[in-house]
């Protein structure tokens, strides 16, 4: 019995010793293995775990960089960047918001749908992330909250830079806007995702986004493990965007909107040379800094329901019925096609039958015999359905596409329409209807299927003063696929084709027009130092006076509703014996292009001759490379922001201060709103 009993505790010795052994084993091989990933993770992947905690540490931060200014040609700024206040809340630093933003609302203004969003952004965002409550403050608005900042918790002020435009509604729809960054404008581009980050919208902003953008900078931050702030490691500031002149002349521009006044109108002004906009108005605009800092619903419903429509831009953008700025065109094509001579008469009795259907023209008794030079100063309407009916549509068509019409000119802004020059083919593919001879009448003077823009007008006008296939511009820059600027190619203008005689014959018709004893403008002669202007009036029919309203007594213009009015035009350019400028004004529903758009079109240039801004041009790279203080263009003041009632300075080239035009008070402006 003992001996078995000691064979037992033997055994049991035994198994105890291999259990012992194994779990050792076991031990010491999860020791092992637990040395072994240690070592790798702290010796052999250290670097790359070292990088990730570096990279939870250390957050990289892009920074908008300033957006390039917008200059006119000869420095003055048009678009700049301007210290702009902001408000935030920090949620977590105030006890309650509503609170605070009660106490927010009694310093300063404080929209309820300001509010409202804030308290959304606040319930998304973390409770240390600020949100912004209101932008665009004021130097008093800020002073007073950083006064009651003890009774503000949570409430603190940033500085940053905003677009603003001191010109106002003057450049408002060449220059275009900037605004918040939509969905659909995301392209992967990581500053259209920054928070309050704006691109252009319309105009050149629109157009140069890219080059006016810049490059963003980095802030790289250390940030502790719920991603607050902790302090800011090291800063790269961004490239700024470029710089871009503008052909513009402030001068001529602000001069041409207080001649418009309140008349919903459009002018356009360029050099016939070089096709440079010197001006380019379409009144009433719109104040682009309003969009910027964001439209309130009552300021966007009254800029929609305006019948003026002062979000259009009307010398590219609307379109008109040329009227008799249009005979040029047509005297050209019948001069060339060989159906008239200068010196062959027609007579006028005040009407022209055509079938059935009788003609009239808008001088009731009739002009009696006239030739070419005589229909042109004295717009002869029988005159131009004859020649009109010899030519033929398609030989006018060809005639006006070699003077920029019933195509778009592409002057580089956005929403450019094309106008419309008919033709017997158009007609049948457009309106499956065959072309009518009556068509042809109305067509040759201006009316009809007939559509340009002013901007159109004004090259056709500029092409008849030079001969030349003039193209207007509006910067001396072109922009790159990669977003840069480069100096525009000189232009090079080829001749239209048309004979010199027959070119110089029509010239002296639009002489007559505004010099001649019998002219539709002759009113509307230069007063400037014996310069002289050749123009063309025109005024073209919005819609037929019906019998019923003439047996009721309502034949003249002026007696119809405004909207039912005829759009009153005129084209010009001077010197007439040496033509350097061109211009085109429409005086939307303004009546006779001799009484209203005439007069409109003396005063600009006048103004226009007197600056004469065409006898100086910096070249591109002076605009680009030198500081603005560095430029030969001459030095402004008081134009970055010029005040109501205000008068800004500038200097010419041979040292002289020349007062630029003062913007009336508000309360005198009726644009002004």
């Amino acid at each position: 019995m003992l001996r078995s009993s000691n064979g037992r505790q033997g055994d049991r010795a035994k198994l105890f010793s291999r259990r012992a052994i194994a779990l050792g084993a076991g031990k010491a091989t999860l020791v092992a293995a637990l040395a072994g990933r240690m070592y790798y993770l702290q010796v052999v992947e250290s670097d790359r775990y070292k990088t990730l905690a570096e990279e939870n540490r250390i957050n990289i931060r892009l920074l908008p960089p300033p957006r390039g200014r917008l200059v006119d040609r000869f420095g003055v700024p048009l678009a700049i960047n301007k210290q702009n206040f902001r408000v935030l809340i920090v949620r977590e630093q105030t006890d309650s918001v509503d609170t605070t933003l009660d106490a927010l609302g009694r310093i300063i203004d404080l929209a309820d749908r300001d509010r409202q969003r804030v308290v959304r952004e606040l319930e998304r965002k973390r409770g240390f992330v600020p949100v912004t409550v209101r932008e665009n403050l004021s130097w008093d608005e800020m002073a007073r909250i950083q006064v009651n900042a003890p009774d503000l918790p949570g409430v603190i002020i940033d500085e940053g830079l905003a677009r603003a435009y001191p010109w106002g509604e003057d450049f408002a729809h060449v220059l275009g806007y900037v605004a918040a960054v939509s969905e659909d404008d995301l392209t992967g581009d990581p500053l259209l995702e920054l928070p309050g980050f704006r691109i252009g919208k319309a105009g050149i902003e629109k157009e140069f986004d890219l080059a006016l953008r810049g490059t963003g900078g980095t802030s790289q931050v250390e940030v502790n493990a719920v991603g607050r702030v902790i302090r800011e490691l090291r800063r790269e500031e961004g490239e700024p965007g470029a710089e871009l002149p503008v052909t513009l002349d402030a001068r001529l521009q602000r001069y041409t909107t207080e001649v418009l006044g309140d008349e919903s109108a459009s002018v356009v002004l360029m050099d016939v040379h070089t096709g440079e906009v010197l001006a380019m108005v379409s009144n009433p605009a719109y104040d682009p800094n309003a969009f910027n800092r964001g439209l309130s619903h009552a300021e966007w419903q009254a800029l929609v329901g305006n019948d003026h429509a002062p979000l259009t831009n009307k010398p590219v953008g609307g379109q008109y019925a040329p009227g008799s700025t249009y005979k040029m065109v047509v005297a050209l094509a019948a001069l060339e096609a060989g159906v008239v001579k200068p010196e062959n008469t027609v007579y006028c009795p005040g009407h022209m039958t055509l079938g059935n259907q009788r003609f009239h023209c808008w001088k009731r008794w009739g002009h009696g015999n006239v030739d070419l030079v005589e229909a042109l100063a004295q717009s002869c309407d029988v005159y131009f359905y004859e020649i009109a009916k010899r030519v033929g549509i398609d030989r006018i068509a060809e005639m006006s596409h070699r003077f920029g019409l019933g195509r778009p000119v592409d002057v580089g802004l956005p929403h450019e329409r094309s106008g419309l020059v008919p033709t017997v083919a158009w007609k049948r593919a457009t309106l499956d209807q065959p072309w009518h001879k009556g068509e042809t009448l109305v067509a040759g003077i201006g009316q009809g299927y007939v559509l340009t823009t002013p901007l159109q007008l004004a090259t056709m006008t500029a092409r008849l003063a030079s001969g030349l296939a003039v193209k207007p511009v509006l910067t001396r820059h072109v922009m790159t696929k990669d977003g840069t600027i480069a100096p525009r190619p000189a232009p090079e203008l080829e001749p239209l084709g048309i004979a010199r005689q027959y070119m110089d014959i029509v010239r002296k018709g639009m002489h007559e027009v505004v010099n001649g004893a019998r002219g539709t403008a002759r009113g509307s002669a230069l007063e400037t130092g014996g310069v002289e202007m050749a123009g063309k009036t025109g005024t073209a029919q919005v819609r037929r006076i019906t019998m019923s309203e003439r047996q009721t007594g309502v034949l003249k213009n002026e007696e119809l509703p405004w909207k039912y009015r005829d759009h009153a035009l005129f084209v010009a350019y001077a010197p007439a014996d040496n033509p350097r400028y061109a211009c085109a004004v429409v005086v939307e529903h303004g009546g006779g292009g001799s009484t209203v758009a005439a007069p409109i079109a003396k005063k600009v240039m006048e103004e226009c001759v007197r600056l004469d801004p065409s006898r100086r041009h910096p070249s591109p790279e002076e605009m680009l490379t030198l500081p603005p203080e560095n430029r030969p263009a001459p030095e402004t003041a008081a134009v970055d922001d010029p005040q109501d009632g205000e008068a800004a300075v500038t200097v010419d080239d041979d040292g002289r201060t020349i007062p630029l035009p003062a913007r009336p008070p508000a309360a005198r402006n009726p644009r002004e709103t």
